[in-house]
């Protein structure tokens, strides 16, 4: 797996390019966590992850640490298999914000798979 970051004022994108598990998501999270504390918003791009497991969702659920930065995040260009995981997820907790999460317009034939 490897990533590439991009910062534009104060968003920062991390495109994923491979698989999210628990093998990568250390990595993962050490990119987000050493982000410059001006940036107020990351957006994960899943459009190469092709596949996220359990890790996935801790990655992307998580709260900030409190020493941290305070950062809305997003997700965008989601696949199927990462789609199905993160409605599956909260199907089984309907706490989780999926609609915070997910950018306003989903294909729709993601939501139909």
């Amino acid at each position: 797996m490897r990533f590439t970051i991009r910062i534009c004022g104060a968003v920062a994108h991390i495109t994923m390019h491979g698989e999210i598990d628990y093998d990568t998501l250390p990595t993962l999270r050490a990119a987000a966590a050493e982000l410059p504390p001006e940036v107020a918003e990351l957006v994960w791009d899943l459009h190469d992850a092709r596949f996220m497991d359990v890790a996935g969702l801790h990655l992307l659920f998580e709260q900030p640490s409190p020493e941290g930065p305070a950062r809305k995040t997003t997700v965008t260009n989601v696949a199927s298999q990462p789609l199905r995981l993160l409605l599956l997820a909260t199907e089984v907790n309907p706490a989780l914000e999926l609609a915070h999460l997910l950018p306003d317009t989903l294909p729709a034939t993601l939501l139909d798979d």
